[in-house]
């Protein structure tokens, strides 16, 4: 059975890009009656806002959707906390309190996801004054593990090169986990056998599939679909304004209608899915 999720940052409303990608993780499980869960990413601080919560499930039901409840992120510290402990005993983490100027400013190459962190902190022979995070020594990591491979169910079969994102961080300065931890320790507990999102979030799987075999973890199948982009080409994004669904929602439009029409490639005007 397939159990796939739509996991929601509750830090401004959803727009056609999370649409695209709930429907997509819906219909997956639905194909054999498997279970499609949501799940509230909602440990970002004073960023989040509960109140969006119920707006996503509104925003959902309004697609013509169905889901089950899983517990939000906020309620998993204690796993979140006992995960890092452990990766702290195999003498894998280390404290770090670079920023992002220092990280871009040290950096010597980039990465998928910008400037590399180039493990200043890995050597340090004092603990840093203020504020630290957690990074995970990828190279002493994989010294443990070996060679791993994971499945896309769209671009096949990877083999896993975590190093080309360098040591990342697992616990932030400001919360119990970062979204590498969280979201791998999450869908492990959740039972979720095909991890549904983006491509943007390809590179993290490399990072998310050491993690699993780090902490003996059940490997799932993965599907990164491609995105949808504005008239511009640039990705959907919040921070950048696109038109919510509660908008539409709220203006009497039909949901059920426009899931219909993006499940064959019909697209709301001003965007377009990317191409391969």
């Amino acid at each position: 059975m397939t159990v796939t999720r739509f996991a929601p940052s509750p830090n401004g409303p959803l727009h056609w890009g999370h649409a695209y990608s709930a429907i997509t993780a819906h219909d997956l499980a639905g194909a054999d009656g498997g279970r499609f869960l949501l799940r509230i990413e909602d440990i970002d601080g004073p960023r989040s806002r509960p109140e969006l919560a119920d707006d996503f499930r509104r925003d959902l039901a309004w697609l013509g959707l169905e889901w089950d409840d899983v517990p939000p992120q906020s309620t998993r510290g204690a796993n979140y906390q006992m995960a890092a402990s452990r990766l702290q005993q195999m003498g894998l983490l280390y404290l770090c309190d670079c920023t992002r100027a220092d990280i871009a400013a040290a950096a010597t190459r980039a990465g998928p996801e910008g400037p590399v962190y180039p493990g200043t902190c890995r050597q340090c022979d004092h603990p840093p004054e203020g504020p630290a995070a957690l990074r995970l020594d990828i190279a002493k990591a994989l010294e443990i593990t070996g060679p791993l491979t994971w499945h896309d169910a769209l671009a096949g079969k990877q083999q896993a090169d975590p190093l080309m994102l360098g040591d990342p961080v697992l616990v932030r300065k400001d919360m119990p986990a970062s979204y590498h931890l969280a979201a791998t320790l999450d869908d492990a507990a959740d039972g979720v056998t095909l991890v549904t999102r983006g491509r943007d979030l390809f590179a993290a799987t490399h990072i998310h599939r050491l993690l699993q075999a780090l902490l003996s973890l059940p490997v799932p199948q993965w599907h990164h679909h491609p995105l949808l982009l504005d008239d511009e080409g640039r990705k959907l994004a919040k921070r950048r304004g696109s038109k919510s669904l509660a908008d539409h929602r709220k203006s009497g439009e039909d949901g059920r209608e426009w899931a219909q029409k993006i499940r064959i490639g019909e697209w709301p005007c001003g965007i377009r899915q990317e191409s391969d």
